[in-house]
């Protein structure tokens, strides 16, 4: 995720052939405040690691992956036992790989286009994932559509690149439970790309009866994030892309596209009306770019529907629900 916060009457021109130019928009004094990135790494490596140890218990007990109940003990277990945190970290070092690997997409992207950009801000959260994800800030004009869309489309093509092999490798310690997908206090939607890999590695197994390893939990919510981070609005990834395909109707196919999501909200999750009233209110706003009359090539043209079928394959009408 990216975030723009530069002045939007800053304006550099481009030239019409569409060859690079290398800006810097950094304050002069601005140093890098590398002790905050580290620290907020640590504590999300922490949080998410308390998560993970919780669903290792779960799993290795064959109990739901998220029972209020059982999960109450677990993370008192794990408080006496503070070496119970080790078994967390294939949930936590996989969530944290997924997310890293999109932050940094966006950011060497940044970087190559000489665009004035932060580390990654990762954000410890006491959720059910242990974190509210992470998130670069881009403080200088993205002067051309060509750089807009490398910058939008490489966060999420980076982390599906690395949540692929990560929920392969998770479903292959996964095992078969009859009815365990099913129980608990939440539980999880299958999104297209985990059941496609779900009939290769367990073909004729139901989705309700495979029991998700940690790893392959902690990529679920990788596809997840990557899903929201897809949708056509605003200032998301798929903001980007699409404003670099159409910026003069960004704005008006962005409220279609939150639009969208209320009936998907009323008939099959109530968390798409919260993201829909979010991005309604906060979302919809694109900073304009630097006027730019060149077109995208074909070979990013044809990246652009990559990242659609991306959006289809991870996208989910109901990612969770409560348990009865």
């Amino acid at each position: 995720m990216s975030s723009q916060d530069y002045p939007p009457a800053l304006e550099v021109s481009t030239p019409t052939n569409g060859s690079r130019r290398r800006l810097a928009f950094a304050p002069a004094g601005r140093r890098p405040r590398y002790w905050l990135h580290a620290l907020l790494f640590l504590l999300t490596l922490i949080t998410t690691t308390g998560v993970g140890a919780r669903l290792a218990h779960n799993f290795q007990a064959n109990r739901p992956a998220f029972e209020l109940e059982q999960d109450m003990s677990a993370l008192l277990e794990i408080a006496w036992h503070p070496s119970l945190l080790l078994d967390g970290l294939p949930f936590s070092l996989t969530l944290l790989a997924i997310l890293l690997a999109h932050e940094m997409g966006h950011y060497l992207t940044c970087v190559w286009n000489g665009i004035d950009v932060s580390l990654p801000y990762f954000i410890p959260a006491p959720t059910f994932i242990g974190t509210f994800g992470a998130f670069i800030r881009i403080r200088s004009p993205i002067y051309s559509k060509r750089v807009l869309f490398d910058v939008g489309i490489a966060g999420p093509l980076a982390g599906f690149l690395f949540l692929l092999p990560a929920m392969a490798i998770g479903l292959a310690y996964s095992k078969v439970a009859p009815g365990f997908a099913e129980g608990g206090d939440l539980i999880f939607g299958t999104p297209p790309v985990l059941r496609a890999l779900e009939a290769l590695i367990f073909p004729g197994v139901a989705p309700g009866d495979i029991y998700l390893h940690p790893i392959a939990r902690a990529a679920w919510v990788g596809v997840l994030a990557t899903a929201l981070n897809l949708l056509p609005i605003g200032q998301l990834d798929g903001g980007h892309i699409l404003y670099a395909f159409m910026a003069r109707r960004h704005r008006l196919l962005s409220r279609l596209f939150v639009g969208a999501l209320i009936p998907i909200g009323i008939f099959y999750w109530y968390g798409w009306l919260v993201w829909a009233g979010f991005f309604a209110f906060f979302g919809l706003r694109h900073p304009p770019t630097i006027y730019d009359p060149v077109e995208l090539d074909p070979v990013r043209r044809r990246l652009g529907l990559l990242a659609l079928l991306i959006l289809l394959a991870t996208f989910t009408l109901a990612p969770f629900h409560a348990g009865e």
